[in-house]
């Protein structure tokens, strides 16, 4: 394990594919691995890129890395696929689709399993983040599978989040009230040469315009989920300042307006340094994944102990029989773990 990560931190790119291997796999010692690079990561700028499907976000990111190593930048991306109900893995796979971008080793990218976890993410994404982070990978962009409101997820891995609309899209832009609207810092009508492109701009103008009242702006100046609520910091960005998304054109596949939206990009990330916001944010993100992991971690201790209880058929049985109650075996399941923290705590 020591000289995997030797070997990532030296920027060998096979050593950050198995280290990303493992960490998709949950294989043994990835945990340790990813504690490992923990104390190198910091320095990245971490894109999220979602919206609906058919948006166009997988040309995009296509173009915007190449944009970027134009400008001497390295790249990585994670691209989160739809899971398989059978094997758990991607179902597109290693799917071809950075072909500007090929053979260039300076552009990583990986395509991951959603995992079932809402919005198409999951902790694996978060500490695949973390691999190319401590690689040294000047920007990461994470582009999700257009699960809808639930891409709010998002917001715990990026720094920035932008939103992929298709022109003429009115259902969709009305389904932004629904979650989406909330988290974007930037919004961009892709395949902006299509009929119905302006009306999609002018609807996504009224609606950010709409919103501007309610506070902060962007993903950073609002809570979008109660999970975020709990793991919020308490306070303010060190100035009154506010960030008011813009709403960017782009062509993707003829690679007009990816110099405006990496532009913005760009800005977002100033602003974050100039306000202190992202430090609130990454503070925002490991109060979350520490509830995460506290929650995946604890499950698997009560289902061990479920299990030596006869497991949860047996239980089912016995409260089906009026012999028990849900309470009472749930209660009889915890009692060992809450002896033990009892005796742990014990003056």
């Amino acid at each position: 394990m020591t000289d995997l990560v030797d070997d990532l931190l030296a920027g060998k790119h096979s050593a950050l594919a198995r280290v990303i291997t493992k960490i998709e796999n949950r294989a043994p010692g990835y945990r340790e691995i990813v504690s490992e690079l923990h104390q190198h990561t910091g320095d990245a700028d971490v894109v999220g890129v979602t919206g609906s499907p058919g948006a166009g976000k997988s040309t995009l990111v296509d173009k915007v890395a190449a944009e970027y190593r134009d400008r001497g930048l390295t790249v990585g991306v994670i691209a989160i696929d739809p899971s398989s109900p059978y094997s758990g893995g991607a179902v597109l796979g290693d799917r071809i689709r950075m072909a500007s971008n090929a053979g260039d080793m300076d552009v990583f990218f990986r395509s991951m399993s959603a995992r079932g976890s809402l919005g198409g993410l999951s902790t694996a994404t978060t500490d695949a983040v973390t691999a190319l982070d401590a690689f040294g990978k000047d920007v990461i962009i994470v582009e999700t599978v257009g699960a809808g409101q639930n891409e709010v997820d998002i917001v715990r891995t990026a720094d920035t989040v932008a939103v992929l609309v298709p022109p003429g899209s009115g259902d969709d832009v009305q389904m932004l009230k629904a979650g989406i609207l909330e988290i974007g810092d930037v919004f961009v009508v892709n395949k902006a040469d299509l009929d119905g492109a302006d009306r999609t701009v002018q609807q996504l103008r009224e609606m950010l315009q709409g919103r501007s009242g309610a506070g902060k702006a962007g993903h950073h100046g609002a809570v979008a989920t109660a999970e975020q609520g709990e793991a919020a910091t308490e306070g303010t960005d060190d100035t009154d300042e506010t960030w008011d998304p813009p709403i960017v054109e782009t062509v993707a596949n003829r690679s007009e307006g990816v110099e405006a939206f990496i532009s913005v990009l760009e800005d977002h990330s100033e602003f974050l340094d100039r306000t202190g916001a992202r430090e609130r944010q990454a503070r925002d993100r490991f109060a979350a994944e520490i509830r995460t992991l506290l929650r995946e971690d604890a499950n698997e201790l009560v289902a061990g102990e479920l299990a030596r209880h006869g497991g949860i058929e047996s239980a089912v049985d016995d409260v089906m029989a009026r012999e028990t109650d849900p309470y009472t075996v749930v209660d009889e399941v915890l009692a060992p773990l809450r002896e033990c923290l009892d005796a742990e705590n014990a003056p």
